[in-house]
């Protein structure tokens, strides 16, 4: 008994050490007015001088002139923006706090099929990461489990809450699938000839076997639901099989994009690539096959060593040009801690090819389409949640600053550890 005394002392102080310290915001009381501000609209023109009006957390209305409660709180935002909150496509946000203490890191299972877990269950509500991704604007993110063949289900989370439960926009918003790379990109990254003998054996068998004992297990119940077992891991994958729930296949290379999508129409599953590094090298069959993509971060190397230096920076307007839908996620090379710097991969796109508009669409409304949100996130349109954010100047410019921020009307915390230590550090100069 003293032993486990002792363990759960340690993970309290332990818990504690790495829990945020903002409040999250109360429930909205009265209605909220926005007024002479830009508002970005997304789904529709922008309005110059223009007016949003929200109550009990959705948006009422939005226009130029507006009439209002007496009642309403008037915020005059003469000279700044109004956006929808941003909205992160993939990431480990909730399920890793910091890369190189494993303790922190609850994102991997053990074994290669994992349909049953959960990123929402797993998510920590406490995550100091959260309040400095929110900073910067972003009040969604997908934050996804890793590992093995299939990791689990991704979910869309709010980014303020009490708790994982009334944090969760969607629970099970996609299976995540790493798709295996085959014999020619290895060797291609071996540096060896592409036409060596392959070696490769069947790295898809064990996913043709689990969609295959899916199908009888969906079947079997389907016939005899009394008589039938639960197994919480096929029973997982029922949603997938019968195209319900989009699978999320992280894909670079050619290969890899080919066989995913031969193997969703062999299996009439609902796909969505993530990565795609090598997405222009098959674009007819993307767009033929109307699957989206999910571009894996624009600051990053290019995938192959004959691609041009600019490949990943130019991905998103080309995938803009070729018609075929897609996001842009911050790379998750450092992990949550990356969610802040999205609006800049955004920008980075702008800045090779893609248009303004479109590369703030593929940081809002675009993910909420291709994860079945954009009923209630992505833009700024009557009866949508009223979560948003004010700035001071365009979010796609560094220096900008988010003034404030409000997820379904509640008014969330913009400090954090990064504002905490500007101050501490402000007055250690004027001391």
């Amino acid at each position: 008994m003293k032993a486990i005394n002792a363990l759960s002392t340690w993970f309290l102080l332990a818990t504690g050490l790495i829990a945020s310290d903002q409040i999250p915001g109360g429930p909205q009381k009265r209605p909220i007015i926005l007024r002479n501000a830009t508002v970005h609209t997304i789904s529709g023109e922008t309005i110059q001088n223009g007016c949003v009006l929200f109550n009990d957390g959705k948006i009422t209305e939005i226009g130029v002139s507006l009439s209002f409660p007496a009642d309403a709180e008037a915020i005059d935002a003469k000279g700044q923006h109004v956006y929808p909150g941003l909205m992160e496509s993939y990431s480990s946000i909730g399920l890793i706090e910091i890369d190189s203490i494993r303790a922190s890191i609850d994102t991997t299972e053990i074994g290669s099929l994992n349909p049953n877990v959960r990123a929402a269950v797993a998510f920590n509500p406490d995550s100091e990461a959260i309040p400095v991704a929110r900073a910067n604007g972003v009040l969604t993110a997908v934050t996804a489990p890793s590992g093995g063949l299939i990791s689990g289900r991704a979910a869309v989370m709010a980014l303020d809450g009490w708790t994982w439960e009334g944090m969760t926009l969607l629970p099970d918003a996609a299976m995540v699938a790493n798709w295996p790379r085959f014999a020619v990109a290895a060797r291609r990254r071996r540096g060896e000839a592409e036409s060596a003998p392959a070696i490769d054996n069947d790295r898809l068998g064990p996913l043709h076997d689990l969609i295959r004992e899916v199908k009888a297990y969906s079947l079997a119940r389907t016939k005899a639901p009394k008589n039938q077992q639960v197994d919480l891991r096929l029973d997982s994958m029922v949603p997938v099989v019968e195209g319900k729930m989009p699978i999320l296949v992280q894909a670079n290379t050619t290969k890899q994009i080919q066989t995913a999508i031969a193997f969703s129409k062999q299996y009439s599953l609902k796909l969505i690539l993530m990565g795609g590094a090598d997405a222009m090298q098959c674009a007819n069959l993307i767009k033929e096959a109307k699957v989206p993509v999910v571009v894996s971060g624009v600051y990053r190397l290019p995938s192959r060593h004959d691609a041009a230096y600019d490949a990943a920076y130019t991905l998103p307007a080309q995938l803009q040009e070729a018609g075929i839908s897609f996001s842009i996620a911050s790379d998750g090379k450092f992990g949550a801690s990356s969610l802040r710097n999205l609006p800049y991969h955004a920008a980075t796109a702008a800045a090779f090819g893609l248009t303004e508009d479109q590369a703030v669409r593929s940081i809002t409304l675009s993910p909420a389409e291709i994860f079945g949100v954009s009923d209630r996130i992505g833009s700024l349109s009557v009866g949508k949640d009223a979560t948003l954010i004010l700035t001071d100047g365009n979010i796609l410019e560094t220096p900008t600053q988010v003034l404030k921020a409000y997820i379904k009307g509640r008014q969330v915390d913009l400090s954090s550890k990064h504002t905490q230590l500007n101050e501490k550090y402000k007055a250690k100069y004027k001391q």
